[in-house]
C-alpha cells in the first residue's frame, strides 16, 4: 500500500479538517540531528497551517553542531559562536505528515533544512541520504531499505534509571527470551501498544519478537524506499521511548548497554529499476547479477572506511564481540550470520544485510554509506570474492575497526568518502567523532574507580 493511503497518514486538507474539528491541535515539526534524534518544535495546528506550511519555521543552527548532551562545542565550520549561531529554516515535507497516536490531538511532519538563501544544509543527515538517492535516480534506480532495531526494556522509569546512575536496573525479562512467545508475553501490553501506535502513524508493522539479552526485543517494519524507511526509523525510535515512558518503563537502543548481547540494527538494502525489476538479482552465482556482484563488492571494500557511519559512538565498538552475532570480520556470506555482510533472499527478495550497525546508528548516514559504497563498486566494476563459508569469527580475515578512534582515522583518510559526500561532510562528521573521543578521554569511568580506588 502506498504511504499516502496508509492509516494515520494525512494530506494537508485532512489536517485542516481535523484542526477545524479540534481533533488535532498540535503539530510536531522535526528533523533528525547528527545523533539520529528528532529535534524540533510543537506548533499549534492553526499556526502551522497559517504560516509554517508555506514559509517553514526557524531553529538554531547549533542543533547540527552539539554533542549528545547538547553542549556547544568549538570546531564546527557550519555553526559557531564566531558565526553567531543563527537560524536554519525547517521546511515541512508534507509527504511525511501523519497522526501520532501516542500523543493526544497531535500530528507530526518531518522537515528538510535550508539556509536563509534557500540552499540545502549539506551536512544534514536527511540531505546526505537524498544526494545518494539522487545518484541512483540518475541511473534509473531506487533503493529499498529495511532497518531492524533491537532494544532493551527496563522496569525502571527513565528518571529512576538516571538517579540510580544506570546501575542495578531491572530488565523486563530475567532470562533469554529469543523467539519465546511466553517470554515476550511478559511485556506484550507495552509491545502491542508500540506496534499499534506505529501502525496508527502510517507504518507497516511486520512483527515483534524476543531477543537474547535480558529484556531485549525487536519490532520490525515492512521495507520501503530508503528515505521513507529512515524517516520511519527516526519516528519509531523516538515514539517507542515516549510510549515506554508513559507506561512507567524505559527502553534503550544503545549499542552495548551491558556485557551481554548488544542492540543491533541490521540494515537490508536492494535496488529496483523504473519498472520495479530487481537490479541486484540475476543468473550468476548466489543469484546475483553482474551489477549485484559489483554492488556487494563495493560495500565490502568500503566497510572499514565507512564504519564511522555505521558505528558512530564510543559504545558502538563494544558490541563487536566474537560469537555474539555482532560482526568482527570484513566478510560476506550467503545467509551466514557470522559475516558483516549477509546475502539473503532470492529473485525479487534478494538483498544485502549489513550487520555492522547497532541500535545507536543514524539511519540516514548508514544507508547513504551503503548506497555510496555500492555505487563505487559498480563504477569501478569491482570483482566479488567468493562467499565466506564457515565461522568468520575464527578467520584470519580483515577486521572491522575496534574503536571509534580507528574508525575516525579511516574515515578522514578515505578518498571515497570525500568523493561521495564532499569534504565539508567528511570534516563535519570527523569533528563529531573527535568531540566524543575528547569527552571520553577526559572522563573517569566506574571501571577505573573499581580497579584503582583502593588497590592502586
Amino acid at each position: 500500500m502506498h504511504m499516502a493511503h496508509r492509516k494515520g497518514m494525512l494530506t494537508l486538507d485532512q489536517l485542516r479538517d481535523k484542526a477545524g474539528t479540534g481533533a488535532v491541535d498540535t503539530v510536531v515539526l522535526a528533523f533528525t540531528d547528527l545523533q539520529g534524534r528528532l529535534q524540533g518544535k510543537r506548533l499549534s495546528a492553526e499556526f502551522f497551517l497559517d504560516e509554517v506550511v508555506e514559509n517553514g519555521a526557524e531553529a538554531c543552527d547549533y542543533l547540527l553542531a552539539v554533542d549528545v548532551e547538547m553542549n556547544t562545542v568549538d570546531g564546527y565550520e557550519s555553526a559557531s559562536w564566531e558565526r553567531g549561531y543563527g537560524d536554519l529554516r525547517l521546511l515541512p515535507d508534507l509527504s511525511t505528515l501523519r497522526m501520532i497516536p501516542w500523543h493526544e490531538g497531535t500530528a507530526l511532519v518531518l522537515a528538510d533544512l535550508v539556509r536563509h538563501d534557500g540552499t540545502p544544509v549539506e551536512v544534514s543527515p536527511r540531505r546526505i541520504l537524498r544526494r545518494q538517492v539522487e545518484r541512483l535516480a540518475e541511473r534509473g534506480w531506487r533503493a529499498l531499505a529495511g532497518t531492524e532495531l533491537e532494544f532493551v526494556v527496563y522496569q525502571d522509569t527513565y528518571e529512576e534509571a538516571w538517579h540510580k546512575g544506570y546501575r542495578e536496573l531491572r530488565p523486563a525479562n530475567a532470562y533469554n527470551v529469543d523467539y519465546s512467545v511466553l517470554g515476550a508475553s511478559r511485556i506484550e501490553p507495552l509491545l502491542r501498544r508500540i506496534r499499534t501506535s506505529m501502525s496508527g502513524a502510517g507504518m507497516y508493522v511486520e512483527a515483534s519478537k524476543g531477543e537474547c539479552n535480558l529484556g531485549q526485543h525487536e519490532i520490525t517494519f515492512r521495507y520501503a524506499d530508503a528515505v521513507t524507511t529512515c524517516d520511519q526509523h527516526s519516528i519509531y525510535k523516538t515514539g517507542a521511548k515516549e510510549i515506554a515512558a508513559q507506561e512507567g518503563s524505559s527502553i534503550t537502543f544503545m549499542a552495548k548497554p551491558d556485557r551481554r548481547e548488544g542492540n543491533s540494527c541490521h540494515i537490508h538494502l536492494s535496488l529496483r529499476d523504473a519498472d520495479g525489476t530487481p537490479v541486484l538479482a540475476g543468473d550468476g552465482p548466489y543469484g546475483l547479477s553482474p551489477t549485484g556482484e559489483h554492488f556487494l563488492a563495493g560495500q565490502l571494500a568500503a566497510l572499514r572506511e565507512f564504519s564511522l557511519l555505521h558505528a558512530p559512538n564510543i559504545n558502538s565498538y563494544k558490541r563487536f564481540v566474537a560469537g555474539s552475532f555482532a560482526p568482527t570480520a570484513v566478510e560476506w556470506g550467503a545467509d551466514n550470520r557470522t559475516c558483516a555482510l549477509r546475502l539473503v533472499g532470492r529473485g525479487n527478495s534478494l538483498r544485502v544485510e549489513n550487520r555492522l550497525p547497532g541500535g545507536d546508528v543514524n539511519p540516514y548516514l548508514a544507508v547513504a554509506g551503503l548506497i555510496a559504497a555500492g555505487l563505487d563498486g559498480i563504477e569501478r566494476r569491482l570483482p566479488l570474492r567468493d562467499a565466506f563459508g564457515g565461522n568468520a569469527y575464527t578467520s584470519d580475515s580483515e577486521q572491522a575497526p575496534g574503536t571509534l578512534r580507528e574508525a575516525l582515522e579511516l574515515w578522514e583518510a578515505s578518498d571515497l568518502a570525500a568523493h561521495a559526500f564532499g569534504e565539508e561532510t567528511v570534516r563535519h562528521y570527523a569533528h563529531q567523532a573527535r568531540v566524543e573521543l575528547r569527552a571520553f578521554d577526559a572522563s573517569v569511568t566506574d571501571w577505573e574507580l573499581r580497579r584503582g580506588f583502593e588497590r592502586l
